[in-house]
Order: C-alpha cells, then structure tokens, then sequence
C-alpha cells in the first residue's frame, strides 16, 4: 500500500484548522505535471496563545522531518521548505541538515497560517493572501504545483507510513483556571471529554473557545458534549472574567495583526476594537456582516465568530 493509499484509509485531515483531507492535496499535487515541484511545512502558528506546533517540534522533530522526507519521496523532482515563526526557528535552526529542506523566518505574523501567504513570502513578496484560483496544488510557489501542510499533519504522515497512527490528535488548552497545556489525545473526543481526561474542568462555573484562540466560537457547558473543531485548541474562560476585557483583547490581536490588504477587515476590526473598548455594540452585527460578505480572505470572514458567539451566550444572555 502506498502512502497516499495509506493517508485515505486513516482519514487524516489537515490539522490546520480547514480539516482538508490529507491525501486529496497529495493526489493533487501529484496529478500535475511539472519539472519542478515544491512541499512547505507551515510552522507559522501566530494564532493568538496557541503553541501546539512548537511543542511537536521541541519533542517530535524527528517525526515531521520525516513526514516532509516521506513527501519528497512521494513526490518526484520536488524541494522543501520549512516556514516558521522567528521563536520556532531560532528553535530548530542547527537541527535540520537535509539538503533538500530549506527553513524560512515568516514574517507574516499570524495571517502567516494562510498558504498563499507563506508562498508570497518565500518568494520574498509582501505577506498577503493570494487569490484563488489557481490554486497552490496547481501554481503555488513560483507558480509550480506546490502541497502545503502544517507540522502536525506532517507529524501523522510519519505515524501513518510507519503504522503506528491511532487516531490521535494534539489539542491545547489554556485558561487562568487550569494548568493546561498540550495533549496527545484520541480524535473526535467531546469539549468534555478532553477538559476530564486532562483534569482542566473546572469547579467553578465556566464556557470555553473552542476551535481558535482568537476566532474560536464561544460553547456554554451544556453545550459540552459536542466533538472539538478546528486547531484543536480550547480556552476555559470563568464568568469573573470580563467578557468585554476578553474581546478588546482579540480585536487588538486582529487589528496588529491585520494585512491591511482588504478595506474591510482592515476598517472592519479597528470599529469593533473601538466598540468593545467603549463598551457600546450598537451596530456591531453590521461590521460582522461586512466582514463575512467582502473580506478577501477567510481570516477576515472567519473574525467574527468569537465576538459574535460571546455576546450572544455571555454578554446578552
């Protein structure tokens, strides 16, 4: 069996957050026809709090370069490169010696974790997502057929060819009420379940951000017994805590963090940094629409899901 018959019958989906299956973009990048083809592990992780890559890469190195070697293998007359946040490759910078990986400082910040970002930036252009179509698989970097992975997927691409995938997924939880932390657990386990199994329920009541840490969505505890979504990432956040303090906190994330490339996500959040700073939400559905209908990317249509979902089940419950 081939590893991309291997990936399909594992069902490994992408753990960036898109939840694509694994073996369609192989298949798809194999599928072109080209002289040169490229692979990027994507180890930007400028999402807000979240370290879930950095710990793979302090204790699991060997297995992602393996899974970019078993890419390489798979892939004919292909090069790769490793993109990451400056903290991650001052990390691993004198530990990688392939020929064949080449590692790149993103300067992207956290809109680095869209692919056509990255490949702007290994190209040495301005960090902004390109439009789509093409898509990477067909023209990615320097317009070759190009497959983009992120180190926790390439992490399960080197359990899977070795046979020892159980179905297991990494999930990082954090909260001023838990220890937290990062988890090797099984997948499709409940909100609940991995708070128990990790002992990071609280006894004091409380609702969590499940999915991002900054666009998570906002789940109350009867909500709890659903499957984590997304990046596997979980915020426990208690009732003392400011709701309004939690959401000035996420906009001026979104707002420094913002690549200025679309007029509204870069206007969109500034008003709603404004609004949750002077605590005054009138019309601030209306921004969230802007931002869903006409941002360019999915980071712009996807920022409103946490505010919306904590003023909805927390502010005006």
């Amino acid at each position: 069996m081939n590893i991309i018959e291997k990936l399909k019958k594992a069902e490994l989906k992408g753990r960036g957050g898109a939840g694509f299956p694994t073996y369609l973009k192989w298949e798809s990048v194999l599928k072109e026809k080209s002289d040169l083809k490229y692979i990027i592990c994507n180890a930007a992780e400028g999402e807000l709090d979240l370290k879930k890559d950095k710990y793979i890469l302090e204790n699991y190195l060997d297995e992602v370069l393996n899974g970019i070697k078993i890419a390489l293998e798979t892939i004919d007359n292909s090069l790769a490169y490793i993109y990451l946040n400056k903290e991650y490759y001052s990390l691993i910078k004198d530990k990688v010696r392939d020929p064949k990986i080449t590692l790149i400082q993103e300067e992207g910040g956290y809109i680095g974790g869209e692919e056509t970002v990255a490949i702007n930036v290994i190209e040495g252009k301005n960090p902004e997502p390109r439009k789509r179509p093409p898509f990477v698989s067909q023209k990615g970097l320097f317009q070759k057929p190009t497959l983009v992975n992120n180190v926790e997927t390439f992490y399960y691409v080197s359990k899977i060819e070795k046979g020892e995938y159980e179905q297991e997924r990494f999930y990082m939880l954090v909260g001023e009420s838990i220890k937290g932390g990062v988890y090797e657990l099984k997948e499709k386990m409940t909100i609940r379940e991995i708070l128990k199994e990790t002992n990071n329920y609280p006894k004091e009541p409380f609702y969590v951000q499940a999915g991002g840490g900054v666009c998570g969505e906002i789940f109350l505890e009867e909500e709890f017994d659903q499957e984590i979504i997304g990046e596997g990432f979980i915020r426990v956040i208690t009732y003392n805590e400011d709701p309004f303090k939690i959401m000035e906190r996420w906009a001026e994330f979104l707002n420094s963090q913002n690549c200025d490339k679309c007029t509204p996500c870069r206007e969109g959040i500034y008003r709603i940094l404004e609004m949750v700073k002077n605590r005054n939400l009138k019309g601030i559905e209306e921004i969230f629409l802007a931002l869903e209908k006409t941002s360019f990317c999915a980071l712009g249509r996807g920022a409103p899901t946490s505010f919306r979902s904590l003023i909805n089940k927390v502010i005006l419950k």
